[in-house]
């Protein structure tokens, strides 16, 4: 690593969107033969500030300097011919064409106008072997290729292009431990070459792992710049959420039922590969667990594989003690499972229906298209549902896209409660929504349990996950790596087993 004049220096930056303020007096800078971790929670402005940087969006105020001159790019190819090049999450590539015409699309050597394609393989067949140390067959079609070699052939193309700045944006995300590797030592080979290497992930592990210097977000404000070495996890995870572990105190729970000896569910090595690895829990008739980490810890994969939204490769799942190979959402519904997205916009509303029709939608369902509801007990559902959550406008007939992000939330609770389910898994219930609402929703949970509901709660606020829980599992990239019930429980202990290490 060497310490002298960034490659690139963002000054100043500042980002509007109407009604959202993304970015406020951001800094940044990457210096050549160095990996650059950009780190932050959800909403934190990463990526805003990487669509700012290779010009997808203006910058409101502020300035962009490469090599020490001012630029101002105003389109991703700006960028690209400037010397900054991404690599997407997904690969953003085409599958059809070969490696060589994905590395050389749209720059193919010619002579008198006709594609060199003896030349354009040979070319690629170097690139890959020098700077990625890759030897396949570049005449064959890019999706015969694994996700992780698919990832290599990107960022080859990237680097053939620019020579300067190379983004990384959750490059790991897909991959296995050895792919992980793979692409590091690669990584490692670039730095040393001198590229300045922005690297998003979420993944502390991996950060620690491979990154020089880390930038911290949080809610589209610069937290600070650090050496890798002089910042410890607990720090990092401490300045990612705003909270410093020496000034933490243990809230006083809420609740105080006890756990019952009656299990609901019970996974036992549960899992499914390049999303979570096998996890072993359990949940009691009427106890509500909280799962805590930061995004993209693999909370929400854990909950899809017990809803069956995503199918689990390895492990199994006990209802009431009877084993049960749950295949689709449908049969997890039969068994008493709800679930509401953390995404309600995309996986939860729907935007042209009104209240009534979206609260009675999986009541629906489980019935069958053909037993058809009356109008007059949707009526009635909806009457009883929107006076016992006190959803506003109490109209039923009113469009839910309307509604405030609150009362959208709501009446996907409702939905679920209608279908009078034995475990219900709220993923981030509350996130986007005023703190009126989310004390009502942290209520009604806890009083579902106090009736025998159980509930699975994931939340990115660890207030609001020690409030409400009696047992709290930590997840840590894609693994579970502790289990907390009783005196065990605190905001201390969560952000230990959060950092790591």
């Amino acid at each position: 690593m060497r310490e002298n004049e960034p490659v690139l220096e963002m000054s100043g930056i500042h980002k509007q969107f109407p009604g959202v303020k993304a970015l406020s007096d951001v800094n940044f800078r990457m210096f050549p033969g160095e990996v650059h971790a950009l780190m932050g929670e959800n909403g934190a402005g990463k990526s805003t500030l990487i669509k700012v940087l290779t010009g997808v969006y203006s910058i409101n105020q502020g300035s962009v300097m490469l090599d020490r001159k001012a630029v101002k790019f105003t389109s991703p190819r700006d960028a690209q011919q400037a010397g900054i090049s991404t690599v997407y999450q997904e690969v953003n590539l085409c599958p059809n064409l070969t490696v060589s015409e994905n590395i050389f699309i749209g720059r193919e050597p010619r002579r008198f106008g006709r594609i060199l394609w003896k030349e354009i393989n040979r070319q690629a067949e170097l690139l890959l072997k020098k700077r990625m140390n890759l030897e396949i067959d570049v005449t064959q079609p890019l999706h015969t290729y694994s996700v992780a070699v698919q990832q290599l052939i990107a960022i080859a193309r990237a680097v053939s292009i620019s020579a300067k700045v190379l983004i990384l944006d959750e490059p790991t995300s897909s991959l296995d431990r050895g792919e992980v590797m793979q692409l590091f030592t690669v990584i490692s080979r670039l730095k040393n070459e001198g590229l300045a290497i922005l690297f998003v992930t979420h993944f502390l592990d991996q950060v620690y792992e491979i990154s020089d210097r880390i930038t911290i977000l949080r809610n589209g404000e610069y937290v600070g710049e650090h050496l890798a070495k002089d910042l410890s996890r607990i720090e990092l995870v401490s300045k990612m959420i705003g909270k410093d572990i020496s000034l933490l105190d243990d809230l006083p729970k809420d609740n105080v039922h006890y756990l019952k000896n009656e299990v609901f569910l019970e996974a036992s090595a549960l899992g499914k590969k390049g999303s979570i690895e096998p996890v072993d829990l359990s949940i009691c008739k009427g106890e509500i667990v909280g799962l805590a980490g930061l995004l993209g810890s693999g909370r929400t994969e854990l909950a899809r594989l017990f809803f069956a939204a995503d199918r689990a490769d390895s492990g199994q799942l006990k209802f009431s003690g009877s084993i049960v190979n749950v295949q689709s959402t449908r049969q997890a519904i039969d068994q008493g499972i709800a679930f509401c997205s953390e995404n309600r916009k995309t996986e939860g509303i729907i935007d042209d229906l009104t209240i009534r029709e979206n609260i009675i939608l999986a009541l629906q369902a489980t019935r069958g298209w053909f037993k058809v509801i009356s109008r007059k007990r949707q009526d009635e559902i909806a009457d009883e549902y929107i006076r016992a959550l006190n959803i506003n406008p109490p109209n039923p007939e009113q469009l839910i896209k309307n509604l405030s992000g609150g009362n959208q939330q709501k009446v996907l609770l409702a939905r679920w409660l209608l279908t009078d389910p034995k475990l219900l898994i709220l993923d981030e219930p509350t996130r986007g929504i005023d703190i009126g609402a989310k004390a009502e929703i942290q209520k009604l949970v806890l009083s579902l349990a106090y009736k025998g509901m159980s509930v699975l709660f994931i939340s990115s606020e660890l207030e609001e996950v020690l409030r409400v829980s009696e047992r709290i599992v930590v997840l840590r990239d894609r693994k579970k790596v502790m289990e907390m019930s009783g005196e065990e429980i605190s905001q201390r202990n969560i952000m230990k087993a959060i950092a790591g290490g």
